[in-house]
């Protein structure tokens, strides 16, 4: 901003008098005829230019240039002949001077552009005054040259009203730019912290709703978290389950080796057949486990399942009929009522297996000679299903994470 600021400024004084001096140049043209005559009459001082020139200058003017009050005109004029001396001044300070070195008449005698800008004080930039001169031609012959002039200061207040207008427009643009950067930055930070705070509280295990970040690249960040997390959350449960089932796995193992040494012995039929049942019982136990592993393994592959149609009643009816056989081993009474409706878009494994630990969970604390009564019926949301069971029911202390 600085840097533009500066270029912009710099460059308004060499434009305004650039401007000025193309009125010089306009002004010079148009008075070289008069005095060219005045000059061939030899009526230099009491000719048409010099009469027009002094009224030009006393006469007042009280023109307001946008908030500049001009007062009067601030013109000067000298003419010179073909040698460089000065025949006309208007302000009569340097008549019968020799001004055939300076820049204006040096060039306009040889047929060239003459103009120079030449400080009345060395030491003061404000005293700088503009000369622009047009020849006096009498066919291919310059017989002179006319300049007029004007002082610079005159300028000051259309260059200084410029820089202030620039100036203020700068600090307002500026201005801006600073709350617009501040506000970024506040936004930032705060979409910084939501991320922090989130995984924070994944961290130490509390449940935690990804934020709306109103960002495409920090909501992506944010996505990438929550899919890590999920990751994360996932085979750490797995590996837990697997942990716990590996352990399981040791009880049914136990039994059949022992039942398998006795069996080695040639006990009696009844001995052998009591063995023989329990190994059957725990290879069914073991199986039963190991396709919970499987299951937990085909649902940790796949986050994004496929949808089809699924008709709920058909779900419910295969899931008690699974069942049944365990229920009637615990003696349980297993019943269902459940009531048809249009098929569901839903993903099959992911409810059978939902579905299924309702049922497993209420077989396992169901007390024999219990009922269990698993119940459909479709509501405004889809389907409703309810296992309602005889046992203890879920503890206080485990009711905040049975969704776990």
């Amino acid at each position: 901003a600085w840097f533009v600021l500066e270029i912009f400024v710099e460059e308004i004084k060499p434009g305004v008098r650039s401007a000025a001096e193309d009125t010089l140049v306009d002004m010079a043209q148009i008075l070289a005829p008069l005095a060219l005559d005045d000059l061939q009459d030899g009526k230099m001082a009491n000719g048409r230019l010099a009469p027009a020139f002094t009224r030009l200058n006393q006469t007042p003017i009280h023109a307001l240039i946008d908030r500049h009050l001009k007062q009067q005109a601030e013109y000067r004029i000298y003419v010179v002949d073909a040698n460089g001396s000065v025949i006309y001044d208007s302000s009569g300070q340097d008549l019968g001077k020799d001004y055939s070195r300076w820049n204006d008449v040096y060039l306009t005698l040889r047929g060239q552009y003459g103009a120079r800008s030449t400080r009345s004080d060395p030491d003061d930039p404000t005293s700088s005054v503009m000369y622009v001169a047009a020849p006096l031609r009498e066919g291919n012959k310059i017989l002179g040259s006319l300049t007029v002039a004007k002082p610079n200061h005159t300028l000051l207040p259309m260059i200084e009203r410029g820089e202030r207008q620039l100036l203020q427009a700068a600090a307002l643009m500026l201005f801006i730019a600073l709350l617009i950067g501040g506000l970024l930055v506040w936004w930032l930070n705060r979409s910084i912290r939501k991320l922090e705070t989130y995984a924070q509280a994944v961290s130490q295990g509390d449940p935690a709703q990804l934020p709306h970040l109103y960002s495409l690249e920090l909501d992506r960040l944010g996505r990438s978290l929550e899919t890590m997390r999920r990751q994360l959350d996932g085979k750490r449960y797995i590996e837990q389950y697997v942990h716990s089932l590996t352990h399981e796995l040791k009880s049914p193992l136990a039994a059949i080796r022992g039942a398998g040494e006795l069996l080695a012995e040639a006990p009696p039929a009844e001995v052998a057949t009591r063995f023989i049942n329990n190994i059957n019982q725990e290879s069914t136990r073991m199986q039963q486990l190991i396709e919970r592993m499987l299951q937990l393994a085909r649902l940790e592959s796949g986050q994004e399942r496929e949808r089809q149609a699924v008709d709920p009643m058909q779900l419910g009816e295969g899931a008690v009929a699974a069942r049944q056989i365990v229920a009637d081993r615990r003696g349980i009474t297993l019943s269902h009522s459940l009531k048809p409706t249009q098929p569901q878009r839903w993903d099959r494994l992911l409810v059978g297996q939902a579905l299924g630990n309702l049922i497993d969970n209420a077989l396992d604390f169901s007390p024999s000679g219990g009922l269990l009564v698993i119940e459909g019926e479709p509501v405004q949301e889809g389907y409703r299903f309810r296992v309602k069971d005889q046992g203890p029911g879920i503890p206080d202390f485990a009711l905040p994470r049975i969704f776990e």
